[in-house]
Order: C-alpha cells, then structure tokens, then sequence
C-alpha cells in the first residue's frame, strides 16, 4: 500500500492537505442520491451539484464505485421537468397566490432514476439531464449535455451529447463488463493497477484481461 496506507472508502478527503476533492459516499445525507465506494468530485462538496430532486417525485440519483467528477458537473433531476401537455409549461402550483393544485404524476414528463455505471469520467461542467443511464467505462466530455442513454466504454462529447467514438471494440467490451474490476477486493484492485493503467491492446495480447 502506498505510504502504508489502505485505501479507505469512509474518509472524505483522499489526498492529504487538499480539500478540493473528495469521495462523494461518505458525505452525502440525502436517501435518494446512493453512491459507490471510491467516486470522487473535483470539489469539497457534492450535493449542491444534484438539483429539482424533490422527495415527492420519488427518483433516484445512483451512481457507481470509482467514478471521476469533474468540477461543475450538474445532475438535473426529474423536478426540473415542467408541464408539457397543457397550453402554459408555467408551474403556477409551486408560487405563492396562484389557485392551481398540483398536476398529477402523469400529466408531467418524468423520466425515471439517473443511474451512472462505474469507472465513468463525467468532465468538467457536464450536464446529465433526467433519466439518462450511463454506462461502465464511458467518458462524458467537458461542457457536454447529456440527455440520452450512453451505452458502456463510450465517449460522448457535446450539447446535445453525440457519440464520438467507443473506446474498444464489441470483443474487448464484453470482456470488461464481465471483468467488473470495480467489484475486486482493495487487496486485487491493487495488484490489478499495473494492469488497469497500462495500454490495453498491450494487455490483451497478452491474456492478463480475462473473465476470472
């Protein structure tokens, strides 16, 4: 271990006498933002970057272990969404005076849980719009709004997001999502970096990916 010291998941601020980024699990109160081991922020706060999620419309924000947030990403949850079907999207219902009850679940544009895979670099001021699920491994590029699926180990760049490229082929993909690295003791993530970190085509001629 490096330094002598075991990664630890529970602390907030990884990297001594910096403040300015932290493991996101440790710090978030809110029930329906669930995050997973090892996910950092490039910031020394979190859920002030998660906004419109309001107990009542009962989504979710999830994200996987050993993600990379860069700083001004935004996560826009489904209380964003405003009316659609009706002749004013104006939400008279949230505003003091106004004589209108609240529209049925039905009647607005809910899009369901935003769910982020593991190891998914989201760059700096990205936008995740409502509902958007993003694959393992895929990367997010800076100043990019995502409003669609992402599918795993695929880069997406752009307002809206496109795709740019995948990052392996169809092969090498299915190794990884089978591989789940991120799932691995501390113990074997650790004796994987050499592994993890190198080029991969290096690796894969050499067999050291496989399902095991």
């Amino acid at each position: 271990m490096k330094n002598g010291k075991k990664p630890d998941p529970k602390v907030i601020h990884p990297i001594a006498g910096y403040d300015k980024e932290i493991y996101v699990k440790p710090t978030v109160k809110n029930p329906n933002i669930i995050v997973g081991d090892f996910t950092y922020i490039a910031d020394s706060q979190f859920e002030s970057h998660v906004t419109h999620l309001y107990e009542w419309n009962g989504d979710k924000l999830i994200i996987g272990k050993f993600c990379q947030i860069a700083s001004g990403v935004e996560f826009v949850m489904n209380g964003a969404n405003h009316q659609m079907n009706a002749v004013s999207t104006f939400p008279f219902y949230t505003l003091e005076g106004w004589d209108m009850e609240p529209p049925k679940k039905y009647d607005l544009p809910l899009k369901g849980d935003t769910v982020i895979g593991n190891d998914v670099w989201i760059g700096q001021n990205a936008v995740v719009l409502p509902g958007v699920q993003i694959g393992d491994g895929a990367i997010i590029g800076a100043y990019s709004v995502v409003g669609s699926n992402v599918a795993p180990y695929t880069i997406v760049v752009g307002n809206p997001a496109k795709v740019l490229r995948r990052r392996f082929d169809d092969e090498m993909i299915e190794l990884l999502l089978q591989f789940k690295w991120w799932d691995r003791s501390i113990e074997e993530i650790n004796s994987l970096i050499p592994i993890l970190t190198d080029r991969l085509y290096r690796r894969r001629k050499a067999g050291s990916i496989q399902n095991t």
